[in-house]
Protein backbone atom coordinates (compact mmCIF):
# COMPACT_ATOMS: atom_id res chain seq x y z
CA UNK A 1 0.00 0.00 0.00
CA UNK A 2 2.85 2.40 0.74
CA UNK A 3 2.14 5.75 2.35
CA UNK A 4 -1.52 5.98 1.40
CA UNK A 5 -2.89 9.51 1.59
CA UNK A 6 -6.40 9.68 3.06
CA UNK A 7 -7.35 12.55 0.79
CA UNK A 8 -10.98 11.50 0.43
CA UNK A 9 -11.79 12.29 4.04
CA UNK A 10 -12.57 15.80 5.15
CA UNK A 11 -11.93 16.69 8.76
CA UNK A 12 -13.70 18.96 11.17
CA UNK A 13 -11.90 21.48 13.28
CA UNK A 14 -13.11 20.30 16.66
CA UNK A 15 -11.15 19.68 19.84
CA UNK A 16 -10.20 15.99 20.01
CA UNK A 17 -10.73 16.24 23.77
CA UNK A 18 -14.47 16.47 23.08
CA UNK A 19 -14.28 12.90 21.78
CA UNK A 20 -12.27 11.49 24.68
CA UNK A 21 -13.37 10.41 28.16
CA UNK A 22 -12.20 12.12 31.34
CA UNK A 23 -13.21 9.29 33.66
CA UNK A 24 -14.05 5.79 32.46
CA UNK A 25 -15.49 4.80 35.85
CA UNK A 26 -18.32 6.93 37.21
CA UNK A 27 -17.65 8.29 40.71
CA UNK A 28 -14.15 6.80 40.51
CA UNK A 29 -15.42 3.48 41.82
CA UNK A 30 -13.11 1.30 39.73
CA UNK A 31 -9.56 1.60 38.36
CA UNK A 32 -9.36 3.04 34.85
CA UNK A 33 -5.60 3.37 34.40
CA UNK A 34 -5.37 0.82 31.59
CA UNK A 35 -8.26 2.40 29.71
CA UNK A 36 -6.62 5.82 30.04
CA UNK A 37 -3.37 4.37 28.71
CA UNK A 38 -4.95 3.03 25.52
CA UNK A 39 -6.87 6.30 25.13
CA UNK A 40 -3.64 8.27 25.37
CA UNK A 41 -2.03 5.93 22.84
CA UNK A 42 -4.78 5.76 20.23
CA UNK A 43 -6.00 9.34 20.55
CA UNK A 44 -2.89 10.18 18.51
CA UNK A 45 -4.49 8.49 15.47
CA UNK A 46 -8.06 9.61 16.23
CA UNK A 47 -9.59 11.83 13.55
CA UNK A 48 -13.04 13.39 13.54
CA UNK A 49 -14.54 13.32 10.05
CA UNK A 50 -17.70 14.51 8.35
CA UNK A 51 -17.14 12.25 5.35
CA UNK A 52 -18.87 9.49 7.31
CA UNK A 53 -22.02 10.10 9.33
CA UNK A 54 -24.70 8.07 11.07
CA UNK A 55 -26.55 7.68 7.78
CA UNK A 56 -23.56 6.24 5.90
CA UNK A 57 -22.65 3.79 8.68
CA UNK A 58 -26.26 2.60 8.86
CA UNK A 59 -28.91 1.45 6.39
CA UNK A 60 -30.29 4.98 5.88
CA UNK A 61 -28.41 5.86 2.67
CA UNK A 62 -29.35 2.50 1.11
CA UNK A 63 -33.09 3.16 1.36
CA UNK A 64 -33.32 4.61 -2.13
CA UNK A 65 -30.40 2.79 -3.74
CA UNK A 66 -31.15 0.32 -6.48
CA UNK A 67 -30.45 -3.24 -5.31
CA UNK A 68 -29.29 -2.29 -1.79
CA UNK A 69 -32.82 -1.26 -0.79
CA UNK A 70 -34.25 -4.72 -1.40
CA UNK A 71 -33.92 -5.63 2.27
CA UNK A 72 -34.58 -3.13 5.03
CA UNK A 73 -31.69 -4.25 7.20
CA UNK A 74 -31.28 -1.61 9.91
CA UNK A 75 -27.90 -2.92 11.05
CA UNK A 76 -26.29 -2.60 7.62
CA UNK A 77 -24.11 0.19 6.28
CA UNK A 78 -24.23 2.14 3.04
CA UNK A 79 -22.74 1.39 -0.36
CA UNK A 80 -21.11 4.84 -0.21
CA UNK A 81 -19.11 3.85 2.85
CA UNK A 82 -17.93 0.63 1.18
CA UNK A 83 -16.85 2.51 -1.95
CA UNK A 84 -14.84 5.02 0.08
CA UNK A 85 -13.09 2.29 2.05
CA UNK A 86 -12.36 0.23 -1.08
CA UNK A 87 -10.70 3.30 -2.55
CA UNK A 88 -8.73 3.82 0.64
CA UNK A 89 -7.36 0.30 0.59
CA UNK A 90 -6.59 0.51 -3.12
CA UNK A 91 -8.64 -2.59 -3.94
CA UNK A 92 -8.66 -3.46 -7.63
CA UNK A 93 -10.37 -6.06 -9.86
CA UNK A 94 -9.26 -9.57 -8.98
CA UNK A 95 -8.48 -8.76 -5.35
CA UNK A 96 -10.26 -10.44 -2.44
CA UNK A 97 -12.12 -8.49 0.25
CA UNK A 98 -13.90 -10.02 3.24
CA UNK A 99 -16.95 -9.09 5.31
CA UNK A 100 -17.03 -11.43 8.33
CA UNK A 101 -20.56 -10.21 9.24
CA UNK A 102 -22.14 -9.90 5.81
CA UNK A 103 -25.70 -8.97 6.77
CA UNK A 104 -27.62 -7.89 3.68
CA UNK A 105 -24.49 -8.19 1.52
CA UNK A 106 -23.59 -4.55 0.79
CA UNK A 107 -19.82 -5.12 0.93
CA UNK A 108 -19.93 -8.07 -1.44
CA UNK A 109 -22.32 -6.41 -3.90
CA UNK A 110 -20.29 -3.20 -4.14
CA UNK A 111 -17.18 -5.31 -4.67
CA UNK A 112 -18.90 -7.31 -7.42
CA UNK A 113 -19.90 -4.12 -9.27
CA UNK A 114 -16.22 -3.11 -9.21
CA UNK A 115 -14.90 -6.51 -10.32
CA UNK A 116 -13.49 -7.28 -6.86
CA UNK A 117 -13.93 -10.75 -5.35
CA UNK A 118 -15.45 -11.04 -1.91
CA UNK A 119 -16.04 -13.60 0.78
CA UNK A 120 -18.49 -13.26 3.66
CA UNK A 121 -20.22 -15.07 6.49
CA UNK A 122 -23.53 -14.75 8.30
CA UNK A 123 -25.64 -17.32 10.10
CA UNK A 124 -28.92 -15.40 9.76
CA UNK A 125 -31.00 -17.03 6.99
CA UNK A 126 -32.26 -13.56 6.03
CA UNK A 127 -28.77 -12.90 4.71
CA UNK A 128 -28.83 -16.01 2.52
CA UNK A 129 -32.11 -14.99 0.89
CA UNK A 130 -31.00 -11.38 0.43
CA UNK A 131 -27.56 -12.09 -1.00
CA UNK A 132 -28.79 -14.84 -3.31
CA UNK A 133 -31.47 -12.50 -4.68
CA UNK A 134 -29.12 -9.57 -5.21
CA UNK A 135 -26.27 -11.58 -6.73
CA UNK A 136 -28.70 -12.84 -9.39
CA UNK A 137 -29.56 -9.31 -10.59
CA UNK A 138 -27.98 -9.84 -14.02
CA UNK A 139 -29.48 -13.33 -14.42
CA UNK A 140 -33.17 -12.55 -13.97
CA UNK A 141 -35.40 -13.02 -17.00
CA UNK A 142 -37.47 -9.84 -17.01
CA UNK A 143 -40.48 -11.51 -18.61
CA UNK A 144 -40.48 -14.16 -15.91
CA UNK A 145 -40.56 -11.52 -13.15
CA UNK A 146 -43.34 -9.65 -14.96
CA UNK A 147 -45.33 -12.88 -15.23
CA UNK A 148 -44.72 -13.58 -11.55
CA UNK A 149 -46.13 -10.16 -10.64
CA UNK A 150 -49.23 -10.77 -12.78
CA UNK A 151 -49.81 -14.11 -11.08
CA UNK A 152 -49.49 -12.59 -7.61
CA UNK A 153 -51.96 -9.87 -8.65
CA UNK A 154 -54.57 -12.56 -9.35
CA UNK A 155 -53.91 -14.56 -6.17
CA UNK A 156 -56.94 -14.85 -3.94
CA UNK A 157 -57.19 -16.83 -0.72
CA UNK A 158 -60.17 -19.24 -0.87
CA UNK A 159 -62.94 -18.43 1.61
CA UNK A 160 -62.60 -21.83 3.27
CA UNK A 161 -58.81 -21.48 3.68
CA UNK A 162 -57.96 -21.86 7.37
CA UNK A 163 -54.16 -22.12 7.33
CA UNK A 164 -52.07 -19.33 8.83
CA UNK A 165 -48.40 -18.47 8.68
CA UNK A 166 -46.43 -20.22 11.46
CA UNK A 167 -45.48 -18.43 14.65
CA UNK A 168 -43.48 -18.83 17.84
CA UNK A 169 -44.37 -17.38 21.22
CA UNK A 170 -42.92 -13.94 20.59
CA UNK A 171 -44.58 -13.61 17.15
CA UNK A 172 -48.02 -15.00 18.00
CA UNK A 173 -50.87 -12.74 16.81
CA UNK A 174 -48.42 -10.52 14.94
CA UNK A 175 -50.69 -10.06 11.90
CA UNK A 176 -54.33 -9.27 11.16
CA UNK A 177 -56.17 -12.47 10.27
CA UNK A 178 -56.39 -11.71 6.54
CA UNK A 179 -52.63 -11.11 6.36
CA UNK A 180 -51.89 -14.28 8.33
CA UNK A 181 -53.81 -16.34 5.81
CA UNK A 182 -52.38 -14.66 2.72
CA UNK A 183 -48.79 -14.97 3.94
CA UNK A 184 -49.26 -18.71 4.35
CA UNK A 185 -51.15 -19.06 1.09
CA UNK A 186 -48.56 -17.28 -1.04
CA UNK A 187 -45.74 -19.38 0.45
CA UNK A 188 -47.55 -22.60 -0.49
CA UNK A 189 -48.32 -21.21 -3.95
CA UNK A 190 -44.69 -20.15 -4.45
CA UNK A 191 -43.35 -23.60 -3.55
CA UNK A 192 -45.77 -25.32 -5.92
CA UNK A 193 -45.24 -22.91 -8.81
CA UNK A 194 -43.08 -23.60 -11.86
CA UNK A 195 -41.03 -20.43 -11.56
CA UNK A 196 -37.24 -20.64 -11.47
CA UNK A 197 -35.48 -20.92 -8.12
CA UNK A 198 -34.08 -17.41 -8.59
CA UNK A 199 -37.57 -15.99 -9.13
CA UNK A 200 -38.94 -17.89 -6.14
CA UNK A 201 -36.14 -16.63 -3.93
CA UNK A 202 -36.75 -13.06 -5.13
CA UNK A 203 -40.41 -13.43 -4.16
CA UNK A 204 -39.34 -14.73 -0.76
CA UNK A 205 -37.16 -11.65 -0.26
CA UNK A 206 -40.04 -9.36 -1.20
CA UNK A 207 -42.29 -11.18 1.27
CA UNK A 208 -39.90 -10.96 4.22
CA UNK A 209 -39.20 -7.31 3.41
CA UNK A 210 -42.96 -6.71 3.73
CA UNK A 211 -43.69 -8.59 6.94
CA UNK A 212 -43.12 -5.79 9.45
CA UNK A 213 -45.38 -3.31 7.63
CA UNK A 214 -48.14 -5.94 7.46
CA UNK A 215 -47.90 -6.67 11.16
CA UNK A 216 -48.69 -5.16 14.54
CA UNK A 217 -44.97 -5.03 15.34
CA UNK A 218 -41.98 -2.77 14.80
CA UNK A 219 -38.27 -3.25 15.38
CA UNK A 220 -37.45 -1.21 18.48
CA UNK A 221 -34.05 -1.58 20.12
CA UNK A 222 -33.66 -5.01 21.69
CA UNK A 223 -37.19 -6.26 21.09
CA UNK A 224 -40.28 -6.11 18.93
CA UNK A 225 -42.58 -3.20 19.70
CA UNK A 226 -46.29 -4.04 19.67
CA UNK A 227 -49.31 -2.07 18.49
CA UNK A 228 -52.19 -1.53 20.93
CA UNK A 229 -54.59 -2.85 18.25
CA UNK A 230 -52.99 -6.31 18.37
CA UNK A 231 -54.69 -9.18 20.12
CA UNK A 232 -51.52 -9.69 22.18
CA UNK A 233 -51.71 -6.20 23.73
CA UNK A 234 -55.49 -6.27 24.12
CA UNK A 235 -55.34 -9.65 25.91
CA UNK A 236 -52.51 -8.41 28.13
CA UNK A 237 -54.48 -5.28 29.06
CA UNK A 238 -57.55 -7.35 29.82
CA UNK A 239 -55.54 -9.37 32.33
CA UNK A 240 -53.99 -6.21 33.77
CA UNK A 241 -57.44 -4.70 34.23
CA UNK A 242 -58.59 -7.78 36.13
CA UNK A 243 -55.54 -7.53 38.39
CA UNK A 244 -55.82 -3.78 38.85
CA UNK A 245 -52.48 -3.20 37.13
CA UNK A 246 -51.42 -0.27 34.96
CA UNK A 247 -52.33 -0.81 31.32
CA UNK A 248 -49.79 -1.05 28.52
CA UNK A 249 -49.58 2.24 26.61
CA UNK A 250 -52.03 2.89 23.79
CA UNK A 251 -49.63 3.39 20.92
CA UNK A 252 -49.65 2.59 17.23
CA UNK A 253 -46.52 1.21 15.58
CA UNK A 254 -47.83 2.77 12.34
CA UNK A 255 -51.04 4.51 11.36
CA UNK A 256 -52.14 1.77 8.96
CA UNK A 257 -51.32 -1.94 9.11
CA UNK A 258 -50.79 -2.59 5.43
CA UNK A 259 -52.41 -5.30 3.34
CA UNK A 260 -49.89 -8.11 2.80
CA UNK A 261 -50.76 -8.79 -0.85
CA UNK A 262 -50.49 -5.15 -1.91
CA UNK A 263 -47.29 -4.63 0.07
CA UNK A 264 -45.63 -7.67 -1.51
CA UNK A 265 -46.70 -6.47 -4.95
CA UNK A 266 -45.24 -3.05 -4.23
CA UNK A 267 -41.93 -4.72 -3.34
CA UNK A 268 -42.00 -6.88 -6.48
CA UNK A 269 -42.64 -3.87 -8.71
CA UNK A 270 -39.85 -1.98 -6.96
CA UNK A 271 -37.27 -4.73 -7.48
CA UNK A 272 -38.40 -5.20 -11.11
CA UNK A 273 -37.71 -1.50 -11.81
CA UNK A 274 -34.27 -1.89 -10.21
CA UNK A 275 -33.50 -5.02 -12.23
CA UNK A 276 -34.53 -3.29 -15.45
CA UNK A 277 -32.34 -0.27 -14.65
CA UNK A 278 -29.31 -2.30 -13.57
CA UNK A 279 -29.46 -4.67 -16.53
CA UNK A 280 -29.83 -1.74 -18.91
CA UNK A 281 -27.15 0.56 -17.49
CA UNK A 282 -24.52 -1.56 -15.76
CA UNK A 283 -21.87 -3.88 -17.01
CA UNK A 284 -21.98 -7.29 -15.37
CA UNK A 285 -18.65 -7.93 -13.70
CA UNK A 286 -19.46 -11.60 -13.91
CA UNK A 287 -15.89 -12.65 -13.27
CA UNK A 288 -16.03 -11.19 -9.75
CA UNK A 289 -16.99 -13.83 -7.21
CA UNK A 290 -19.16 -13.41 -4.15
CA UNK A 291 -18.46 -16.37 -1.94
CA UNK A 292 -21.07 -16.39 0.82
CA UNK A 293 -20.96 -18.93 3.65
CA UNK A 294 -24.20 -19.14 5.66
CA UNK A 295 -22.39 -19.95 8.89
CA UNK A 296 -20.44 -18.36 11.73
CA UNK A 297 -17.14 -16.75 10.79
CA UNK A 298 -15.72 -18.03 14.09
CA UNK A 299 -15.86 -21.63 12.88
CA UNK A 300 -14.78 -21.07 9.28
CA UNK A 301 -12.14 -18.37 9.21
CA UNK A 302 -9.43 -20.55 10.85
CA UNK A 303 -9.52 -22.91 7.86
CA UNK A 304 -8.80 -20.26 5.22
CA UNK A 305 -5.40 -20.00 3.56
CA UNK A 306 -2.79 -17.50 4.72
CA UNK A 307 -2.04 -14.13 3.10
CA UNK A 308 -4.71 -13.70 0.41
CA UNK A 309 -7.02 -10.86 1.49
CA UNK A 310 -6.54 -7.32 0.23
CA UNK A 311 -8.84 -5.98 2.90
CA UNK A 312 -11.77 -6.34 5.27
CA UNK A 313 -14.84 -4.08 5.57
CA UNK A 314 -17.38 -4.97 8.20
CA UNK A 315 -19.61 -3.92 11.03
CA UNK A 316 -20.05 -6.64 13.64
CA UNK A 317 -23.08 -6.77 15.90
CA UNK A 318 -22.53 -4.10 18.52
CA UNK A 319 -21.99 -4.83 22.21
CA UNK A 320 -25.37 -3.26 22.94
CA UNK A 321 -27.61 -6.11 24.10
CA UNK A 322 -29.68 -5.97 20.90
CA UNK A 323 -31.09 -9.39 20.13
CA UNK A 324 -31.38 -9.79 16.38
CA UNK A 325 -33.27 -13.07 16.75
CA UNK A 326 -36.04 -11.10 18.48
CA UNK A 327 -36.08 -8.01 16.28
CA UNK A 328 -36.04 -10.21 13.16
CA UNK A 329 -38.30 -12.89 14.65
CA UNK A 330 -41.05 -12.42 12.05
CA UNK A 331 -38.59 -12.99 9.23
CA UNK A 332 -36.84 -15.94 10.90
CA UNK A 333 -40.10 -17.73 11.60
CA UNK A 334 -41.40 -17.11 8.08
CA UNK A 335 -38.20 -18.71 6.77
CA UNK A 336 -38.97 -21.85 8.74
CA UNK A 337 -37.25 -21.52 12.10
CA UNK A 338 -39.09 -22.83 15.14
CA UNK A 339 -38.78 -21.96 18.81
CA UNK A 340 -35.65 -24.05 19.43
CA UNK A 341 -33.97 -23.06 16.18
CA UNK A 342 -34.34 -19.37 17.09
CA UNK A 343 -32.85 -20.02 20.54
CA UNK A 344 -29.96 -21.95 19.00
CA UNK A 345 -29.32 -19.12 16.53
CA UNK A 346 -29.27 -16.63 19.41
CA UNK A 347 -26.39 -18.58 20.94
CA UNK A 348 -24.64 -18.98 17.60
CA UNK A 349 -24.42 -15.24 16.96
CA UNK A 350 -21.52 -13.16 18.21
CA UNK A 351 -22.12 -12.71 21.96
CA UNK A 352 -24.05 -9.44 22.15
CA UNK A 353 -27.01 -10.27 24.40
CA UNK A 354 -27.24 -11.02 28.12
CA UNK A 355 -28.43 -14.53 27.22
CA UNK A 356 -25.21 -15.39 25.37
CA UNK A 357 -23.05 -18.16 26.84
CA UNK A 358 -19.29 -18.52 26.60
CA UNK A 359 -18.01 -20.10 23.38
CA UNK A 360 -14.46 -20.67 24.66
CA UNK A 361 -14.79 -24.43 25.20
CA UNK A 362 -16.60 -24.75 21.87
CA UNK A 363 -13.80 -22.86 20.14
CA UNK A 364 -11.17 -25.01 21.81
CA UNK A 365 -12.86 -28.20 20.58
CA UNK A 366 -13.15 -26.72 17.10
CA UNK A 367 -9.46 -25.76 16.92
CA UNK A 368 -8.57 -29.24 18.17
CA UNK A 369 -10.74 -30.78 15.43
CA UNK A 370 -8.71 -28.97 12.76
CA UNK A 371 -5.40 -29.77 14.48
CA UNK A 372 -4.82 -26.18 15.56
CA UNK A 373 -4.80 -26.47 19.36
CA UNK A 374 -1.52 -24.56 19.59
CA UNK A 375 -3.05 -21.70 17.66
CA UNK A 376 -6.04 -21.63 20.02
CA UNK A 377 -3.71 -21.51 23.02
CA UNK A 378 -1.71 -18.66 21.48
CA UNK A 379 -4.81 -16.55 20.71
CA UNK A 380 -6.51 -17.20 24.04
CA UNK A 381 -3.40 -16.51 26.11
CA UNK A 382 -2.83 -13.28 24.14
CA UNK A 383 -6.38 -12.16 24.90
CA UNK A 384 -5.83 -12.72 28.62
CA UNK A 385 -2.71 -10.54 28.52
CA UNK A 386 -4.69 -7.46 27.49
CA UNK A 387 -4.62 -5.16 30.53
CA UNK A 388 -7.47 -2.89 29.44
CA UNK A 389 -9.74 -5.91 28.90
CA UNK A 390 -8.78 -7.29 32.31
CA UNK A 391 -9.54 -3.91 33.89
CA UNK A 392 -12.97 -3.70 32.23
CA UNK A 393 -13.96 -7.17 33.41
CA UNK A 394 -12.79 -6.38 36.94
CA UNK A 395 -14.77 -3.12 36.88
CA UNK A 396 -17.96 -4.87 35.76
CA UNK A 397 -17.62 -7.39 38.58
CA UNK A 398 -17.24 -4.47 41.01
CA UNK A 399 -20.34 -2.85 39.55
CA UNK A 400 -22.21 -6.11 40.06
CA UNK A 401 -21.19 -6.16 43.73
CA UNK A 402 -22.22 -2.51 44.01
CA UNK A 403 -25.65 -3.23 42.51
CA UNK A 404 -25.05 -0.98 39.49
CA UNK A 405 -25.79 -3.50 36.72
CA UNK A 406 -29.43 -3.88 35.77
CA UNK A 407 -28.60 -7.34 34.43
CA UNK A 408 -25.58 -9.32 35.58
CA UNK A 409 -25.55 -11.17 32.26
CA UNK A 410 -23.80 -8.07 30.88
CA UNK A 411 -20.53 -9.39 32.36
CA UNK A 412 -20.69 -12.66 30.46
CA UNK A 413 -21.81 -10.84 27.32
CA UNK A 414 -18.92 -8.35 27.36
CA UNK A 415 -16.35 -11.06 28.04
CA UNK A 416 -17.71 -13.26 25.26
CA UNK A 417 -18.04 -10.39 22.82
CA UNK A 418 -14.42 -9.27 22.98
CA UNK A 419 -13.02 -12.78 23.29
CA UNK A 420 -14.80 -13.86 20.11
CA UNK A 421 -13.86 -10.70 18.23
CA UNK A 422 -10.23 -11.11 19.29
CA UNK A 423 -10.18 -14.62 17.79
CA UNK A 424 -11.48 -13.10 14.56
CA UNK A 425 -8.84 -10.32 14.64
CA UNK A 426 -6.09 -12.91 15.09
CA UNK A 427 -7.29 -15.01 12.18
CA UNK A 428 -7.79 -11.96 9.97
CA UNK A 429 -4.16 -11.01 10.50
CA UNK A 430 -3.15 -14.46 9.28
CA UNK A 431 -5.33 -14.44 6.15
CA UNK A 432 -4.57 -10.82 5.16
CA UNK A 433 -1.64 -10.25 2.87
CA UNK A 434 1.02 -7.63 3.45
CA UNK A 435 -0.41 -4.14 2.96
CA UNK A 436 -4.01 -5.25 3.56
CA UNK A 437 -6.36 -2.80 5.28
CA UNK A 438 -9.01 -3.82 7.81
CA UNK A 439 -11.95 -1.48 8.60
CA UNK A 440 -14.36 -2.17 11.48
CA UNK A 441 -17.39 0.02 12.21
CA UNK A 442 -18.47 -0.09 15.86
CA UNK A 443 -19.99 1.84 18.77
CA UNK A 444 -18.52 2.50 22.20
CA UNK A 445 -20.75 1.47 25.11
CA UNK A 446 -21.29 2.06 28.82
CA UNK A 447 -22.63 -0.34 31.44
CA UNK A 448 -23.20 0.35 35.12
CA UNK A 449 -21.23 3.59 34.90
CA UNK A 450 -18.24 1.91 33.20
CA UNK A 451 -17.25 3.21 29.76
CA UNK A 452 -15.96 0.53 27.39
CA UNK A 453 -13.95 2.13 24.53
CA UNK A 454 -14.77 -0.53 21.95
CA UNK A 455 -12.70 1.14 19.21
CA UNK A 456 -9.55 1.56 21.31
CA UNK A 457 -9.87 -1.82 23.03
CA UNK A 458 -10.38 -3.59 19.69
CA UNK A 459 -7.37 -1.75 18.28
CA UNK A 460 -5.25 -2.88 21.21
CA UNK A 461 -6.22 -6.51 20.49
CA UNK A 462 -5.50 -6.02 16.77
CA UNK A 463 -2.07 -4.62 17.60
CA UNK A 464 -1.31 -7.58 19.87
CA UNK A 465 -1.85 -9.87 16.90
CA UNK A 466 0.36 -7.84 14.57
CA UNK A 467 -1.73 -5.12 12.93
CA UNK A 468 -0.64 -1.49 12.89
CA UNK A 469 -3.40 0.93 13.90
CA UNK A 470 -3.40 3.46 11.05
CA UNK A 471 -6.44 5.61 11.83
CA UNK A 472 -9.49 5.68 14.04
CA UNK A 473 -12.16 7.81 12.45
CA UNK A 474 -14.81 9.16 14.78
CA UNK A 475 -18.12 10.43 13.50
CA UNK A 476 -18.97 13.97 14.49
CA UNK A 477 -22.26 12.77 15.92
CA UNK A 478 -21.72 11.01 19.24
CA UNK A 479 -24.38 9.02 21.04
CA UNK A 480 -25.60 9.36 24.61
CA UNK A 481 -26.34 6.77 27.27
CA UNK A 482 -29.55 5.19 28.45
CA UNK A 483 -31.81 7.44 30.53
CA UNK A 484 -31.22 5.15 33.51
CA UNK A 485 -27.44 5.55 33.31
CA UNK A 486 -27.64 9.29 32.79
CA UNK A 487 -29.92 9.66 35.81
CA UNK A 488 -27.56 7.67 38.02
CA UNK A 489 -24.09 8.46 36.64
CA UNK A 490 -24.48 11.52 34.41
CA UNK A 491 -24.01 11.73 30.66
CA UNK A 492 -20.90 10.62 28.79
CA UNK A 493 -20.77 11.08 25.02
CA UNK A 494 -19.73 7.90 23.22
CA UNK A 495 -17.98 7.61 19.88
CA UNK A 496 -19.12 5.75 16.80
CA UNK A 497 -15.88 4.87 15.04
CA UNK A 498 -14.31 3.25 12.03
CA UNK A 499 -11.01 1.66 13.01
CA UNK A 500 -8.41 1.26 10.24
CA UNK A 501 -5.68 -1.34 10.74
CA UNK A 502 -2.89 -2.26 8.36
CA UNK A 503 -0.93 -5.47 8.02
CA UNK A 504 2.55 -4.22 7.16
Amino acid sequence: MGQKVYEQLSFIEVPIDDFLVDNFSADGLCPDTARKEIEKKYSKVLEVTDKFNRQSVSYQLNKKDALHSWLKYKEGFSADLVNILLDEMGAKPGDWVMDPFMGSGTTGLVCQMRGINSIGYDIMPISSVSIKAKVAVFKYELNEIRALIKDVETLSVPLAYNECTPYIKITQDAYPEENEKFLHYIAVWRDRSDYSEDAKNLLTLCIINSLERCSYTSKVGQYLGWDCRSRKVMDANRLRTEKGQKLLPSKYVRDVILDSKETILEELRHVLRDIETIQRNNNDNGNAEIEFIPDSVLYNLPELQDNFLTGVITSPPYCNRYDYTRTYALELVYLGLGEQEVKDMRQGLLSCTVESHSKVNELKRYYESIDQRERFDYIYSTIKENEAFHEIMFALEERKRNGDLNNNGVIRMVEGYFTELAFIYAELYRVCKSGAMVAFVNDNVRYGGEVIPVDFLSSSFAEQFGFKVKKIYSLKQQKGNSSQQMAKFGRVALRKSITIWIKE
